[in-house]
Parts: structure tokens; sequence; C-alpha cells
């Protein structure tokens, strides 16, 4: 075992980041009053340095700076350093980014903030160089900048401290919004979709936001799909399945073990920042599960089963529940884990699967990354079938044979940093991706897998009282959960309902939301981030905001609707309607930035339709109905379920099916729609008229 030179306190931290950095000569200290107290007592500011495990150029400012004796110096001497994992406390981050933001300096990590000792911002940046590049100062020129102003220019750092928390402060107040339910329309859905088609890159696909990367649109294409449904406009669904298919073609996913990287550093979705996110990897497989019901195109569905089959191998606990997040780099080189070059594939492979894998790859002499190649597909199997000549099901049996040979040797490399904590709003999202595509295909393996994980958060992350925790890792459950961790785990639980059709699942959705309306509202209806009972800090903060994972507005929204059709609560639908009217100008003017709101306020739009299936066991046309339910796309519905010998205990939990019945013998179909309930059915058409009237 290594002896290590330096050891601070960050060596009891249960956080794969923290522990990354507990070996630096700075002496940091976890988030906590223990540091802000001795940075009064000492009179001197608080660098608080904000990352994450699997973050490239965390890993880089850690090599150049935090690892340097002689930075270390200057920052033990004036400084009391705090080191914070975003994704344990997304809060901290948070309201810190805003701060740097309001600083005029671009987000991004890692984020290194400087605080007075009252916790108070007055100047941050996200990488600082070890000496002056890129058009950014070196550390130690701020560092000694700063020092100099803390010492000798105070009235400037309270000028500024002043502003950026009258600024931070500011745009965290939402006030009560005038709009009315007539406010609320289409129209925002529409003009996001306008959005979309002007930003979308014909040649490669996806949308152009950025200058240079392009990003997972996934709640987006969810969005886009809903918008065909409701419109049939043909170009909602086209930019969907071409964006899907460049994404699983791109080197943005790995083309050997599945999974989706990060983001794309080019237009063409070639070279990926090569982290792979939990929650990247949730949203587009619950993207391709919905696009195959929409289309009922098997590819769809086989991309969503193969991304599966990498969270399977390489993210899943021995609980069954699910990783954060692998690493870009190994071995301290981005990518080095994920590329080839020509020759070890020949060497791999041998002659013949070579011959066919090098083309389909794409997998040149000279490389396409650094010499190196990474792994893509331009032209299907039938072309390179018609290219050598040979059947398309022996091309097929050979790209077989490469892929696991390639994986196979592969898995003998260094790996990257696997992320093993485990985060409650992250592992929802993939239940809920998994319920979901387990009900579509009628895999009871995938529904296994997604009830095994959800039983994991709720006897590891929620504690007897019913609070949610955000973070386990090792044996500890820590930090109180965020609004996004309780609805986010409702969601799935309703996710998981309409997989299983077991009702406490439904009574728990509730109970996570009544929690939430007890600890986290705002007095307009919206809800704060952080519980009444959390950690103060400067703000509490109430954010609509869909970026790389749902907000919980949003998904309390969603939520709240849902459980008002199988609670038979209207009172519900109401509240989930004061968010959309609290958000109407964002969702109306940009919903770019609230695709998955605007997905909640499609079900709402849309009259949602309540649907009831009474079955008989061993019943043909039961089947029917219920494969009806599971395998098509109806964004404006909820579905229950239960056997006629079940409904009295069932209904005690979900009122929607309280008291239904067999009609004249048969199994039977419900189907309501805003406090109108239409004649019962016994048949997959005629369900299927009803689901499809407006």
């Amino acid at each position: 075992m290594t002896e290590q030179q330096y050891t601070n306190s960050l060596i009891n931290e249960k956080s794969p980041y923290l522990l990354q950095h507990a070996h630096n000569p700075v002496d940091w200290h976890a988030w906590g009053d223990e540091p802000f107290k001795i940075a009064k007592e000492k009179n001197i500011p608080v660098l608080v340095s904000i990352g994450y495990a699997t973050c490239h150029w965390c890993h880089v400012m850690e090599r150049e700076s935090f690892e340097d004796p002689t930075l270390a110096a200057v920052l033990n001497e004036s400084f009391i350093c705090i080191k914070v994992d975003r994704e344990e406390r997304p809060d901290v981050d948070s309201i810190y980014m805003q701060a740097v933001q309001a600083l005029g300096q671009q987000g991004g990590w890692p984020l290194n903030v400087f605080l007075t000792p009252d916790a108070v911002p007055f100047y941050g940046g996200t990488y600082f160089p070890p000496e002056r590049r890129y058009n950014l100062p070196s550390f130690l020129d701020v560092l000694q900048f700063l020092i100099n102003t803390w010492t000798n220019e105070q009235d400037k750092v309270e000028k500024q401290t002043k502003a950026v928390v009258g600024y931070i402060r500011q745009t965290s107040l939402r006030e009560k919004s005038s709009a009315t339910s007539d406010d609320l329309g289409f129209d925002g859905e529409d003009k996001a979709v306008e959005l979309f088609e002007k930003h979308y890159d014909p040649l490669n696909h996806g949308f152009q936001f950025q200058p240079q990367n392009k990003f997972p649109p996934s709640m987006g294409l969810s969005l886009l799909l809903r918008h065909y449904h409701r419109t049939a406009h043909n170009n909602s669904l086209t930019m969907t399945e071409n964006t899907l298919k460049a994404m699983k073609f791109g080197g943005i996913y790995d083309q050997i073990g599945g999974g989706l990287s990060r983001y794309s550093t080019d237009h063409k979705w070639l070279v990926p920042h090569f982290e792979k996110m939990l929650y990247d990897n949730a949203l587009f497989a619950t993207a391709l599960i919905e696009t195959y019901q929409v289309t009922g195109k098997e590819e769809f569905a086989s991309y969503a089963n193969d991304l599966f089959q990498y969270i399977d191998r390489d993210m899943t606990s021995n609980d069954g529940a699910f990783f954060s997040a692998e690493d870009a780099d190994s071995e301290g080189v981005e990518g080095k884990f994920y590329v080839w070059t020509q020759e070890e594939v020949k060497q791999v492979l041998g002659r013949k699967t070579a011959s066919i894998a090098i083309p389909f790859y794409n997998i040149s002499e000279d490389g396409n990354f650094e010499g190196n190649n990474i792994l893509h597909v331009t032209k299907g199997p039938e072309t390179i079938a018609k290219e050598t000549g040979m059947k398309e099901v022996d091309i097929l049996r050979e790209l077989k044979t490469a892929r696991d040979k390639l994986l196979e040797v592969r898995s003998q490399r260094i790996r990257p940093l696997l992320d093993d904590k485990v985060l409650t709003s992250w592992n929802a999202l993939m239940i809920s991706a998994m319920a979901k595509t387990g009900r579509v295909l009628d895999d009871a393996d995938r529904i296994q897998k997604s009830t095994r994980a959800m039983t994991f958060v709720l006897s590891k992350l929620r504690t007897p009282e019913g609070k949610i925790l955000r973070r386990y890792r090792e044996e500890e459950a820590r930090y109180d959960g965020y609004l996004y961790d309780y609805t986010a785990t409702a969601t799935a639980c309703l996710d998981l309902y309409e997989a299983t059709y077991e009702p406490h699942y439904i009574q728990t959705a509730h109970e996570l939301m009544l929690r939430v309306e007890d600890k986290f509202s705002n007095e307009n209806g919206t809800f704060h981030e952080t519980a009444s009972d959390g950690e103060e800090l400067l703000v509490r903060q109430i954010s609509g905001y869909d970026g790389v994972e749902p907000s919980g507005n949003s998904n309390a929204a969603l939520t709240l609707l849902r459980l008002s059709a199988y609670l038979a609560d209207p009172t519900l639908a109401l509240k989930a309607e004061k968010i959309f009217l609290n958000f109407s100008e964002e969702l109306m003017e940009y919903g770019l930035n609230s695709a998955f709101m605007l997905q909640a306020l499609h079900l709402h739009l849309g009259g949602m339709k309540e649907v009831a299936v009474i079955g008989k066991r061993n019943d043909p046309t039961t089947e029917e109905l219920l494969n009806t339910l599971r395998k098509g796309f109806y964004p404006n519905a909820v579905f229950a379920f239960v056997y006629e010998d079940e409904v009295e205990n069932a209904g005690k939990t979900i009122p929607l099916l309280k008291n239904r019945q067999l009609v004249n013998g048969k199994a039977t179909a419900y189907v309501c729609r805003q406090g109108a309930c239409l004649a019962p059915v016994h048949s997959a058409e005629e369900l299927v008229k009803l689901l499809s009237y407006e």
C-alpha cells in the first residue's frame, strides 16, 4: 500500500470526490459549520471548491494546483478550504453557481468560489490554470489578488457581497403569478417545437444550441413525441428518430460496452466527453422506449435494451441499486479506456472478423482521436453485406463476435473510476425508465430489476418517519433529500404501479407528496428545492429549470396530476396548475428550458383520461385490454388495473378502482375524462377508440 505524504480531514468522508482530495497538501474541510467557525476566528476568507468524482477538469485542476505544495501553502495560510461534492449537495452548488454567474463568469465545474466567513460570495470562477493561459489568470495570481483585497480593501469586498447576495435573493423570489387558467395553452409547446426546428442540425441531427458541444436532448425528444401525438406534425417525429439514431451510432455512445456519454465535443456526435452519467442514460432510455411505442420500430426497443445491458453489467450494485457515474479518464488520460488502434483490432479479431468490424466501426490507420479510433457507425450491416458480397445474417454474426471479443479484451484494461455512490433521484429516473420499458416490452426481468432498485431506495434511503435521504455509500445514508429526490421517487412509484399494478406504490407516492407539501411548499403554490427543516443557507431556491434532469417543480406537477386521477382528488390537479401558472412566462415563451414541465402541462391541457380495467383471470379479453394499456403511447392517460376478486381491497388505496366491476361478466374498461365517464367497453378496439377520443 502506498504511503501518503499528506492526509487531510476528507479521509473521513464517503464521497468518492472528496476522497480523491483526501491526500492533497491542501488542508481541505468538508462542508459544515466547523470550517466557517475557524474562518471567523482567524478572520480569513473561505475557498469553496465544488466538483464531482467524474469531472475531467476537476482532475486537471487537482493535478496542477491542489497537489502543488507551494500553492497549498498559500491556501492553507490565507484561506479556509472546503471541498463540496455537487452531486451530494446540489443546494450548495446551485447557490454558488448562481453567484459566479452573477459575477459575470461562465458556470461550470470545477467551481471555485471565495466567501466571507459568513458564507457570502465575493469572487469566483471555474478552472484556473497554474500559469496564465486561455486568457485566464493563473491560480496563484488569483489567490494573491484576493489576499491583498481581503487585507487592504474590505470596502470592495463588502460592496461586492451586498450586490451578489441581493441578486441571488432577488432571483430566488417568485412573486405570485397573476396568470390564470386561460393563459395556459399549447402555445408554449408549439413555440418550443419551433425553436427545436430552428436549431435542428439536418446533417448530423440533434440541436445546435452551443457553438461546439452537443448535449443529449432526451427530455426535449420526449416532448416532441407528445407534440407529434397531438398534432401529427411529422417533423417532430422525424427530428426525434434521427437524433436518437445519430446518438446511438455516434461516438457519444459506447459501441462496444453500451451506454451514453455526457456530451459530444463536436457537432457530429463523434468525440464524446467520455464520462457516463446515470441520469443521461435513464432519460435516453425513456426517449427510446417512447419512440418505440409511437413508431412500433423494433430498433428503438433494441437500443434501449442494449443500454440496459450496460447498466446491469457495470452500473448496478449487488443490492440492485444503481451507481452514479463512470469517469472520462483512466490512467490520467481522457478516453483511454474506450479507444482503439486499427492494429489492436486486427490482433484481437483476426483477419475475417476484422475485415467486417473495421469498416462497420469506421476504424482507420490514422484514427480520429489523437491517433486512436473512437468507434462509430455510419452504415448498417445491410450495406456492409452488399459491399462484401456476404449475407446480412453472416455480417451480423461477425459483428456480434467482434463486439464480444473487443469487450472481453477491453475489460482487462484499467477501468475509469466508478462513482459508486447511490443517489436517490438518479436511481428514481432509472427505475422509471426500466419500469416503462419492462411494461411496454412485457419484460418481467426488467420490471423485477426496477422493483429491486426501488426496494433499495425505500429501505435504505427513507427513514421510518418518511424522510428521504439523498445519498447512500458504504452502509451510510446521508443528507436530507431535496425536492427532486422526493418527486422523482414518487413518479418512479407511479411508473412501477403501471408496470406491476401493486397498489402500495400509489400509497407510497401519495405519502411522499404529502411530505413535499408539508416541508417544501411556498405560499404561491410552487415548491422550494430544500425542506423547511433543512440546513439554512443563503436562500431557499425555487426552480422550474429542466437542466440535465427534470426540476423538482416539474416532477411535482406531473406527479400531482397523476395522483389526482388515481386518488380521485381534483384538488391535486389544481395544485399542479398552480405550478404551471407560476412558471407560465417561462413555459409560454422559452419552453426549451422547461421541456419536462411542458410534458406535464401537455398531460394537464390534453384532458387527462382516467382508465380503469377490471379483469378476469386466465381470460384472453383481459390480456388484450392489458396489452393495449401497456404497449401504446397514451401521454394523456393514467391506467389502473385489478382482477375482479381484488377490487374491494385495491379500491381502498386507489379510489379510481373503487366500486368498479365486470359488466355482463366480461372484462371491462372504464374511461373517464374531466369528470365525465364514457360507456364501459369490453374490447381492445373499443378501448383504443376511447383513448383516441378528444
